[in-house]
């Protein structure tokens, strides 16, 4: 039994140029990404009916939201018959999973979903702004941190990896190969921002962010858009590659939706959702061929491989030190485009897209094999997260 029967497939993929203060607006980028996606699939605009993105219209700092559902439908004319947005869903991989059970019901036929940022124009043009600049009056969780000066998820996740070093011995070493797998990745990504070689002592001698993250665990704002475009598998378009199946997707959040209230500060929600995932399968973690697991901070990567049964509770230490097992031409390759540490914050779609490329071989000189049917895709981890079993059918 797949995901809504298997009914929605992944059909297309595209992405825009990705940089360092690139100097355009999200919207532009989020149209590149959907035309070269939507072409990808053997389609044209006309097909699209339904549109879907991650967060929608929400107050951020700028360039966190680069363009949002309709935003995007306007500018390609599309006549769309379901569209949505929104940050209440488990994490990024939200919107496919809504976009799947949208053409599962007939609402849908051929459905864009998408991420953009230009966060480092944004930045660049000196218009980033502050938490407090956003909201005038701390709310929310945000009551409890700004006090004293936590206005970052660096702060708050620090605090999760600190618990789990204190109780199982996770050293920075160990992390610190987090990011150098991505950096050593990223060397064959044209369009990573960061290629130049890292070393551990470069890693360990970076200053400190907020203990234990340095400056490498921390991932790169930057601008570009990604889409994928999912179909109906009786409408699927000659495209010259075949479909990708979700095979099984993770939303369970079995706790509250917060940043230090699990019962367990050893986890987050990627082990919910993780646990939710592997329910709807048959397959297990052994038959997975490779993963793209969301780094936005290096200890977010860790959970992921840990709440997705790639090692025991408590052992993601060890497993880090092999990291001739997770390199691209090892058992489990890892963030084979170098993730969001070397790649740059494309805020979850970057690891999607790349799972798909990978599944389609069409990854270049970063294709690890050619015979990848297998990927596990990771996003988010704060108090939501969401993850997908992709499938290459024959």
């Amino acid at each position: 039994m797949t995901f809504v029967d298997g009914k929605a497939v992944i059909t297309g993929a595209g992405q825009s140029a990705v940089g360092r203060k690139l100097g355009r607006g999200g919207l532009d980028l989020a149209i590149d990404a959907a035309l070269e996606a939507i072409a990808h699939a053997g389609l044209d605009p006309a097909d699209i009916d339904g549109v879907a993105s991650y967060p929608g219209p929400v107050p951020a700092e700028d360039g966190f939201v680069g363009a949002t559902t309709h935003d995007v439908r306007d500018a390609l004319g599309l006549r769309t018959t379901w569209v949505i947005s929104g940050s209440e869903t488990p994490g990024q991989a939200g919107t496919l999973m809504d976009a799947a059970a949208a053409i599962a019901t007939g609402r849908a036929t051929h459905v864009l979903c998408f991420r953009s940022v230009f966060e480092s124009t944004a930045q660049a043009a000196g218009r980033a702004q502050a938490l407090t600049r956003v909201a005038p009056r701390a709310s929310g969780h945000a009551e409890f941190r700004m006090p004293f000066g936590a206005a970052s998820p660096a702060n708050w996740i620090a605090l999760y990896a600190q618990r789990y070093m204190h109780e199982f011995g996770l050293t920075r070493e160990q992390l610190g190969q987090i990011p150098l797998n991505g950096r050593r990745n990223a060397a064959r990504n044209p369009k990573a921002i960061y290629t130049a070689p890292m070393t551990l002592e470069d890693y360990l001698s970076a200053r400190l962010i907020s203990y234990p993250f340095g400056l490498y665990d921390c991932d790169v704002p930057c601008d570009g858009a990604t889409a994928v475009i999912l179909s109906r598998r009786d409408a699927v378009a000659a495209s010259g590659h075949p479909p990708i199946v979700i095979e099984a997707a993770g939303s369970g959040l079995y706790e509250r939706h917060s940043w230090d209230q699990r019962a367990d500060l050893t986890t987050m929600a990627a082990h919910d959702a993780a646990h939710h995932m592997w329910q709807q399968t048959n397959l297990v973690p052994s038959d997975v061929d490779f993963a793209q697991l969301y780094d936005g901070f290096s200890y977010l990567c860790a959970q992921w491989i840990e709440a997705l049964g790639f090692c025991k509770h408590g052992e993601v230490g060890p497993f880090l030190e092999d990291s001739a097992y997770y390199a691209p031409d090892g058992t489990l390759p890892i963030n084979t485009h170098g993730g969001q540490l070397s790649a740059g914050r494309l805020h979850g779609y970057g690891f999607l897209h790349e799972a798909c490329v990978q599944l389609w071989g069409e990854a270049g000189e970063r294709q690890i094999r050619k015979d990848v049917e297998i990927a596990a895709v990771g996003i988010g981890g704060g108090p939501e997260a969401g993850c997908l079993l992709l499938r290459r059918e024959a």
